[in-house]
């Protein structure tokens, strides 16, 4: 792998043949140190990505296709809506890994409720992401929501699973929302 990846379409090939024809995101042979190092080179300012970025204000954020990968990946543009963004959830058992685009997130993280009782959410972290910064999601790490607190559009880049069995969606009250 190149120290830089100069076009949007080089990070796009670069990934998938790091996955290979079989690795998916939920595969324990997947290396998430090094699907993080590629997208950590590309530089979001080329601006390759934008064709896949298309908003809509009446909803929180938009999922845009980019690439299908092995059938076992797909890698998405985000758009997030100013003051909006996704609820509490955990990610079905797959890594997701992410890169900011363009804008700042915000993602804050919460332990797995312990009991069905409704009770405040437990944070574990709430950090900004900022424009080329690359992070990394698993249910391990907890269940998290991201939100754009900015006056303009934030768009981010996700590698993650195709095909997530559950993902889980909760209130800020340790209620099950919704399993989708």
């Amino acid at each position: 792998m190149a120290d830089e990846l100069d076009h949007f379409e080089d990070l796009v090939l670069a990934l998938k043949e790091a996955l290979g024809p079989t690795s998916g995101l939920d595969s324990r042979d997947v290396d998430v140190n090094f699907l993080m190092s590629i997208m950590q080179v590309y530089d979001a300012r080329e601006e390759g990505w934008v064709p896949y970025a298309m908003a809509d204000p009446t909803r929180g954020y938009t999922r845009n296709l980019v690439d299908e990968g092995n059938g076992k990946s797909n890698l998405l543009v985000l758009v997030w809506t100013p003051g909006k963004g996704s609820p509490i959830h955990d990610h079905g058992n797959a890594h997701c890994i992410m890169k900011i685009l363009r804008g700042n997130l915000t993602e804050t993280r919460y332990d797995f409720p312990d009991s069905d009782k409704a009770q405040p959410m437990r944070m574990i972290s709430k950090r900004t992401y900022k424009e080329n910064e690359v992070a990394y999601m698993a249910d391990e790490l907890g269940l998290h929501s991201m939100q754009n607190n900015d006056g303009d559009y934030a768009i981010s880049l996700h590698c993650k699973r195709s095909h997530v069995p559950k993902c889980d969606y909760y209130s800020k009250y340790k209620q099950l929302l919704e399993r989708a």
